[in-house]
């Protein structure tokens, strides 16, 4: 699907790991909710809208990130860099809604980015994903990390 709307490739990249994310929560049957800012570390919450055998209307909170950089994914994991001061606000362990950081890993050319047809939309990106809580620690003194999401975590 070519073109150039006029975004930069940045700008692209967010609003298209946005829509991915819209297009699986909505499969799912849930919501999202959009945060003005996202200065808790976060960038959407996912919501299910029913009650469940312990909750009713669950959420959780995810941090988008999107890559061209293949050489990121390895055998058993997505490696991806983290600030400390977003890593910090990621993990912290009195989030009262649980967290995830969410990375789509999206073809080089954006030509590539979707297939719209009659056979339907396809995409050969992936989402790998992990648990903030589940994402280690940082040491005392280093400006950033890198986290590892597991590879059984990604989509396609």
């Amino acid at each position: 699907m070519p073109g150039d709307g006029g975004l930069s490739i940045t700008a692209r990249q967010e609003q298209f790991s946005l829509a991915f994310v819209r297009m699986v929560a909505a499969a799912a049957g849930c919501s999202i909710k959009s945060h003005e800012t996202d200065y808790d570390g976060v960038d959407i919450t996912i919501v299910a809208s029913r009650e469940y055998a312990r909750f009713y209307c669950p959420e959780l909170e995810l941090q988008l990130k999107c890559t061209t950089r293949h050489s990121r994914l390895k055998a058993d994991h997505l490696a991806w860099p983290l600030e400390r001061d977003r890593f910090l606000k990621l993990v912290s362990p009195k989030r009262f809604v649980p967290a995830l950081l969410g990375v789509l890993l999206i073809p080089e050319d954006p030509d590539q980015l979707l297939d719209l047809s009659e056979d339907g939309l396809t995409s050969p990106s992936r989402m790998c994903w992990e648990y903030a809580a589940k994402l280690g620690e940082i040491e005392d003194g280093k400006s950033s990390t890198t986290v590892h999401l597991p590879r059984s975590t990604c989509s396609m």
